[in-house]
């Protein structure tokens, strides 16, 4: 539901199967081995994205273009009004960020919580979408992703019964289970999106998935 208003390193290349057509894609389908290559497709194609996200359970509402600065600035960007769980903070996102996450919250990160940890996931913490800065806060590095609202930082996971599974509590020192859910979602992130960062990439993310839909395609 769309409202207008005035959210080691490895490289991937996803392979289409019967499945997931390679075709429009519908938020409302399962993910299949395909959809990081529909998701993509939607990065060159802001009407088709926009007609997605209208499609889906999603609701967002559309947010102005902005500029803020030499590199600073996002366009045909949402925010992220209602999804199948709530967020620690507000979530303004590219259009196909938006749609990846709703996906990848929906068909990998709820699953999982039930599948390790017996226990419906009920909100995602996280750390920040726009941002303006560099990458790795260099003076002088390449603009991050966060400055055209291009990534999302994920923290922590919210479960029914109570528990708070983190990236930087339980990643290493969690439960068997803990790290397991921690490493599944984190892997499976990368047929979604095209950077997944985690602890395992560097200090810097000892705390956090960085999740974005830039052009890099790393997963660690």
């Amino acid at each position: 539901m769309l409202l207008i208003a005035g959210c080691g390193t490895v490289e991937r290349s996803p392979v289409p199967d019967a499945s997931t057509p390679v075709g429009p894609l519908d938020l409302e389908r399962p993910v299949g081995r395909a959809t990081g290559r529909q998701l993509l497709a939607l990065k060159n194609d802001p009407d088709r994205c926009r007609a997605t996200l209208a499609a889906s359970r999603l609701q967002v509402r559309a947010l102005e273009n902005r500029r803020n600065g030499a590199f600073c600035h996002y366009s045909d960007v949402v925010q992220i009004l209602r999804s199948t769980v709530p967020y620690s903070g507000p979530v303004h996102l590219t259009c196909p960020m938006a749609a990846a996450l709703y996906l990848w919250e929906r068909d990998i990160v709820a699953p999982a919580a039930v599948k390790y940890l017996s226990s419906r996931l009920v909100r995602i913490d996280h750390m920040g979408t726009y941002s303006c800065r560099r990458r790795q806060g260099g003076s002088s590095n390449r603009p991050s992703e966060h400055a055209t609202a291009n990534a999302i930082d994920v923290s922590g996971f919210r479960l029914e019964d109570g528990r708070r599974v983190t990236v930087l509590g339980d990643w290493s020192q969690g439960t068997t289970a803990e790290r397991a859910f921690l490493r599944e979602i984190r892997d499976r992130a990368c047929g979604l999106f095209q950077v997944v960062l985690s602890p395992d990439y560097n200090a810097a993310h000892r705390d956090h998935f960085h999740l974005d839909m830039g052009d890099w395609g790393v997963c660690r």
